[in-house]
């Protein structure tokens, strides 16, 4: 029955509704949370991509594990 989910009119009633709801004052600060917050996630996704890509892949046991068979051999 709904063919276009979201048009343009239907983001402006969406804006409308969010400035009406917390209003002009609050809209920078939240806006300028929300930059820092993208910006500290994006910032740790690309120290854990890059601490993956200098560390060896997991061999599925512990080093204490593989030791430890070892010496009960």
């Amino acid at each position: 029955m709904v063919r276009n989910g979201l048009e343009p009119w239907h983001l402006l009633i969406v804006a409308i509704v969010i400035i009406v709801l917390f209003g002009s004052k609050k809209l920078p600060d939240t806006a300028r949370a929300v930059g820092k917050s993208l910006r500290i996630l994006k910032s740790e996704a690309k120290a854990m991509k890059g601490e993956g890509a200098t560390r060896p892949a997991p061999s599925g046991r512990a080093p204490s594990e593989a030791a430890g068979d070892d010496a009960a051999r």
